[in-house]
């Protein structure tokens, strides 16, 4: 490697036995590629460690929490943040090199393409879908949010013109496992700010995602999946704050 500036390129994991090869693999262009497991009961660590990263087993503090960490563990001055369904393509490698030895900005976006069910969308909210990962790590924290954490500077955004390659969504059951997932813990974030629901606003937030998505976003242009993503997005957001309600009514009887 010929590059004068170092880069340490961060993942977080858990149970990511089926991404985290291909991976840690994709980010072979950096100096130390670093994974922070919390826990995973599969082959995540062992396959990491194959495909050539160092591993730090830790607890789960939340993902901006954890990536912290990793910022934190990381040895070198330049980070880049990525996620174990993510890949970085030869042409972004190439020109994240180029960047940290040419530019003289500290923090820089990507545009990600994002997988869903069968194909690569070009709409409905998800492109250029751009977002913050390479940067000096005195530069930039990412907030402590359970999820939807980003990265927060006040820095001048430099934009990559290379995507991330993400595979976020490779099966239906993937879509309601994260709807889920993010639904439950977009509640919890919501109690912590002191955010109110009710069943007509659950109602509401939903039907209002879904005319986000499908028609302001231009989702329909993305076919039958744009249709499906839209319904996706509007079942998360109902789902979200109708646990919102809940939790909010468990703590008010709580404390009566």
């Amino acid at each position: 490697m010929t590059n004068k500036e170092k880069i340490s390129v961060v993942i977080i994991t858990k149970n990511e036995a089926a991404n985290i090869g291909p991976c840690v693999e994709s980010a072979n262009f950096a100096n130390e590629i670093l994974v922070l497991d919390s826990g995973s009961s599969d082959e995540t660590v062992q396959c990491a460690i194959d495909a050539g990263a160092k591993v730090i087993q830790t607890d789960w503090p939340g993902f901006g929490l954890q990536k912290n960490r990793g910022i934190d563990y990381a040895e070198n001055e330049w980070i880049f943040s990525l996620d174990a369904d993510e890949r970085i393509s030869q042409n972004l490698a190439k020109e994240i090199l180029s960047v940290i030895n040419k530019s003289e900005l500290s923090v820089f976006d990507v545009p990600r393409s994002s997988f869903f069910i069968t194909k690569f969308m070009n709409h409905s909210g998800w492109s250029p879908d751009r977002t913050k990962r390479l940067f000096r790590k005195n530069t930039a924290r990412y907030t402590n949010q359970q999820v939807h954490e980003h990265l927060e500077t006040n820095q001048k955004i430099g934009h990559l013109k290379e995507s991330l390659i993400h595979f976020s969504y490779l099966d239906v059951e993937t879509v309601l496992r994260k709807i889920n997932h993010y639904s439950s813990a977009g509640a919890v974030d919501f109690v912590k700010k002191g955010r109110k629901s009710s069943l007509s606003s659950a109602i509401g937030h939903g039907v209002w995602s879904f005319i986000r998505t499908y028609f302001i976003k231009f989702g329909f242009l993305d076919g039958r999946e744009g249709l499906i993503l839209a319904i996706a997005n509007a079942e998360s957001s109902y789902y979200k704050h109708l646990k919102l309600y809940f939790l909010n009514s468990k703590k008010d009887l709580n404390q009566s």
